[in-house]
């Protein structure tokens, strides 16, 4: 988008120039890698680090810098939308892949026309943007296409890095830095004579994977690192049904998440299957409220058949010759609520963690029932995914706070803190997307914490990232029935590489 159908990256490279101008740092060539194409968190970062300024500062007045130049309007690159208009007459569907947030994308697209795209994914929609292949993985999954059968337009060399990690073929137009020719780029000084033909020559003869009816994540993921596991927790919300269309929008966010295993909580007694089903996977359900569902054979079905509304539940995922995981979902009782007490009541320490007893029992029962599977970690990696309805210690130090505690005790680690070690910098809150105010209509602000996780255990998993997930901007509750994001938690998900012998002896 930027830069390439939109002369932004400009734009975005002032709105930059200013805030580090105002921080005392002056942007050079050198800043470029930082800058161009880079997510608004990602240059925040780097400025926060260059200069000692609070990164959430940083960030919101890069926001408000480059929206302000956006809305003052944006003007289209030489033969874009000439371009767009071919592809669509000759019924080539296109999809936005841009780098930059959803509120500014929507901007853009609003003034190009929204119509002109089958598609959009910003930042806000995968787990890591450009330069990963995410974002186009994303797309070629909602376009139902092989990225093989792709181009991607692209002006700056992260974008090219990452549309290239994906398996596309590439057009590269610079915009504000060089791009070198490559095998399987070309590169254009503008759009004015890129036509629907001479995009389709630039489709390279390749070996497609066997396909289906329908594709699947399985056939558009990243074929450079094969021994990834994209792992996710997601509590649903009463299934999703506080939201209209909650259905196709799950999957929707399953698809272009590019998650393989998804550990649910709330699943409305049906959720998993009706998920599984829709996708062709498989799936687990264990009682009205917990579920699995895997885009790879589930071979075993660990814990009892109905642990009831909270507790937990578990499975075996082969994900290869002899390479298993085990993963676990669990659901613990939110009342009573420890930031509640601590916001509103006042509790102290210790009597916020005597009040934790009701969880922490319930987590030492599905501790128990790992026994084994902890016990052969390091053969078999173990993952413990849920909503836990309690801080973290490792976040908060106004209560020993147990439950995550006794998860560590037991031998695992929190795969979002191993990512992000500074909860001040990186506090990832899951709860809540949709309640800002407490919802007894006090006017209360609500307590804003990270209460689900993705905690793992073993020798044969390492963490390569791990993110918070909401997609689109939901609106406050009551009113969200029309929301993108059918949940009142943000999901968790987290990127693991596997080890090169897992499940074997």
């Amino acid at each position: 988008m930027d830069g390439t159908l939109v002369d932004t990256e400009r734009l975005w490279w002032e709105a930059v120039e200013h805030v580090a101008a105002g921080l005392g740092r002056s942007l050079t060539e050198a800043d470029e890698e930082d800058v161009l194409g880079r997510p608004v968190e990602h240059t925040a970062e780097m400025l926060s680090r260059a200069t000692g300024a609070p990164f959430a500062e940083v960030a919101a007045d890069l926001h408000r810098e480059f929206a302000d130049r956006v809305r003052s309007g944006v003007v289209a690159r030489p033969g874009a939308l000439r371009l767009l208009d071919a592809l669509a007459a000759d019924g080539v569907p296109t999809a936005l892949v841009t780098a930059s947030p959803r509120v500014i994308a929507d901007l853009v697209v609003e003034g190009l026309g929204a119509g002109r795209f089958a598609v959009t994914v910003t930042a806000d929609d995968t787990p890591r943007t450009k330069p990963a292949p995410d974002p186009y993985l994303a797309a070629c999954r909602a376009l139902g296409v092989e990225p093989a059968s792709c181009v991607a337009v692209e002006d700056t060399r992260t974008g090219v890095s990452s549309a290239e990690a994906a398996g596309c073929a590439v057009l590269a137009v610079p915009s504000l830095a060089p791009i070198a020719a490559a095998p399987g780029r070309t590169v254009r000084e503008s759009l004015e004579d890129v036509t629907p033909a001479g995009l389709r020559d630039m489709i390279t003869t390749r070996e497609a994977p066997e396909s289906s009816d329908r594709p699947e994540a399985s056939d558009l993921r990243d074929s450079s690192d094969p021994r990834e596991l994209r792992v996710m927790s997601w509590n649903l919300w009463y299934g999703g049904t506080k939201v209209r269309h909650h259905r196709e929008k799950q999957l929707k966010i399953i698809l272009e998440s590019g998650v393989d295993v998804v550990g649910l909580q709330e699943t409305y007694g049906t959720a998993a299957r009706e998920l599984a089903d829709a996708l062709g996977w498989e799936y687990h359900q264990a009682g009205e409220n917990l579920g699995v569902i895997s885009r790879f054979p589930i071979t075993g079905r660990l814990g009892a058949a109905d642990p009831g509304f909270y507790g937990g539940t578990g499975v075996r995922v082969t994900l290869g010759p002899d390479q298993d995981v085990v993963l676990w979902s669990a659901h613990l009782d939110y009342t009573p609520y420890g930031p509640y007490e601590a916001s509103f009541d006042g509790l102290a320490g210790p009597e916020l963690a005597a009040h934790e007893s009701v969880r922490l029992g319930q987590l030492r029962e599905i501790l128990a029932a790992m026994a084994p599977d902890l016990a052969a970690r390091d053969t078999t990696p173990v993952l413990l995914v849920g909503d836990f309805n309690a801080p973290s210690h490792l976040d908060r130090d106004d209560s020993e706070w147990p439950v995550t505690r006794a998860a560590e005790e037991a031998g695992l680690r929190d795969s979002y803190r191993e990512a992000h070690p500074d909860p001040v910098r990186s506090p990832g809150h899951t709860w809540s997307p949709v309640h800002t105010d407490h919802e007894d209509g006090s006017g209360r602000p609500e307590p804003q914490d990270r209460i689900d996780y993705v905690l793992y255990a073993g020798a044969g998993l390492q963490v390569l990232d791990s993110r918070t997930l909401v997609t689109g901007t939901p609106r406050t509750w009551p009113d969200v029935e029309d929301n993108d994001w059918p949940s009142d938690h943000a999901a968790v998900i987290t990127t693991f590489s596997l080890g090169r012998a897992v499940g074997s002896d």
